[in-house]
């Protein structure tokens, strides 16, 4: 799928755009199904396991910051993830073994919905190695004005940056940390059906959606199957127990085979703990754990 420069230039720049990942027959029913599902949240009053809500949801004006786990909620997100052009990217890039951390559907709500804080995705859930990405499916354009996604090219080569605040895990850097280049920013924007990747290491974020459309993005949270779980900010499966964390895996198997022998790599660590006050969301995260705004609207 990927042509030889391309595998380079991520290697080298810690993100890439794909365009025309999905067929006009896959984007439209993506669509379909997300629509469904936040004309279905209008009856909701506040977050819960399925919905995050942004400021001013409501029956008349349905507002949401995600939908969680999408792909346990329709099937069809889970084969677009394991039975297309999305699959190949994945291989492309991650080898033939690999396995779903999570996924979650972006749905920047109009006029204002919440900014990202600038971070690392790597400072959320460390593992025995790097070799883990975020694939970004637009399904809808993405523009300057939606709050696209911003990346700060070849950082996932560097320092993991302090996502600490006054002593707790806040999810988010200080936009004054000497170390963070903002200049150097690159903003990705794209036409629906086309397909951002970054870096788990990568340092990113996006800004306030201060369109009039909703900025509509499905993110796949990818591993090699040899990348194993140091620790997992707020993830469920340090419930599970070891025989419950084994038969999730299995259902978390995108392509290949489990891999029961880590790759051990000198990767820089520093747990998320201690968890802030409300660690449910990044967003949650990042309020409860006062983090400072790099962001501010139009």
């Amino acid at each position: 799928m990927l042509t030889q420069d391309q595998k380079v230039f991520f290697e080298e720049n810690g993100y890439l755009m794909v365009e025309d990942v999905l067929t006009p027959e896959q984007l439209a029913k993506l669509q379909d199904i997300t629509k469904g599902l936040i004309e279905a949240s209008r009856t909701v009053t506040e977050s819960n396991e399925r919905y995050d809500l942004d400021k001013g949801h409501g029956p008349d004006n349905p507002r949401l910051t995600r939908i969680k786990l999408p792909h346990k909620i329709d099937p069809y997100y889970w084969e677009i993830l394991t039975r297309s052009k999305v699959t190949d990217v994945l291989t492309d890039l991650l080898g033939p073994d690999t396995y779903l951390n999570t996924a979650k559907l972006n749905t920047k709500a109009p006029g204002g919905g919440a900014a990202v804080e600038w971070h690392q995705d790597w400072a959320f859930y460390p593992h025995t190695n790097d070799s883990l990405l975020a694939f970004g499916l637009n399904l809808a354009d993405v523009d300057e004005d939606t709050g696209p996604l911003m990346v700060i090219p070849g950082s996932q080569l560097g320092p993991v940056l302090s996502h600490h605040n006054d002593g707790v895990f806040c999810g988010a850097i200080d936009p004054d940390d000497p170390l963070f280049e903002m200049d150097k920013a690159v903003t990705l924007t794209g036409k629906a059906g086309s397909m951002t990747v970054h870096h788990v290491r990568i340092l990113h974020g996006s800004a306030p959606n201060v369109s009039d459309r909703a900025r509509l993005i499905l993110f796949y949270e990818l591993a090699a199957a040899h990348a194993w779980p140091l620790l997992g900010g707020a993830s469920y499966i340090h419930a599970l127990g070891q025989r419950g964390f084994w038969e999730d895996l299995q259902s978390r198997i995108v392509t290949g085979t489990p891999c029961l022998t880590p790759r051990l790599a000198d990767v820089p660590v520093l747990m998320p703990l201690p968890p802030a006050k409300d660690n449910t969301s990044i967003f949650k995260t990042q309020m409860s754990g006062g983090a400072k705004s790099a962001f501010s609207v139009k």
